[in-house]
């Protein structure tokens, strides 16, 4: 088998739907933030539409960019630190044990609150990755799910399901 000749270029066509993702998630800010009702603070000068619609417009930017780039045969290069092997199959597995725990956390954060749900997703995430220690994993899970309650509650002002352990926490 014969080297590719250097003077030719490879485009990467699967490149074309990063492009498309650009423009359509730039152009969802873009349009959410131009339907934004006004009257949130009028002593801001910025707004809530500002940050929404830069991000949009780099986006796009972004995406032209990349389309101009792509024909001119632009690839990305390999992480010379990545220690995966490419040509070994995808472990569905673990796909699925993640989206699993993704999902038991949408239906149990209701009923059992948010520490205990979100505990149970940190430490049965990390036990699914290869974590070994499992006690290990439901403490730093409790630590987690306890300080991303408070940081939400308290720094943010936004309440998260407390379910079961209403009126403890």
């Amino acid at each position: 088998m014969s080297a590719p000749d250097p003077g030719t270029r490879r485009v990467d066509k699967a490149q074309y739907l990063v492009v498309v993702v650009l423009v359509a998630v730039g152009g969802f800010l873009i349009y959410n933030a131009l339907t934004l009702p006004g009257g949130y603070a009028q002593v801001d000068p910025v707004g809530p539409k500002f940050f929404p619609m830069f991000i949009g417009l780099v986006l796009l930017v972004l995406a032209v960019i990349l389309a101009v780039a792509i024909p001119r045969g632009s690839v990305g290069e390999a992480d010379a630190g990545e220690d995966i092997d490419p040509d070994m199959p995808s472990d569905w597995r673990t796909v699925g044990l993640l989206v699993a725990l993704f999902v038991a956390t949408i239906v149990l954060v209701k009923p059992l609150g948010w520490t205990i749900t979100a505990g149970l997703m940190f430490a049965g995430a990390a036990t699914v990755l290869g974590s070994k220690h499992y006690i290990r994993n439901l403490v730093i899970g409790g630590v987690l799910s306890v300080g991303s309650f408070y940081a939400f509650y308290s720094g943010l002002g936004i309440p998260l399901p407390a379910g079961i352990l209403d009126g403890i926490l």
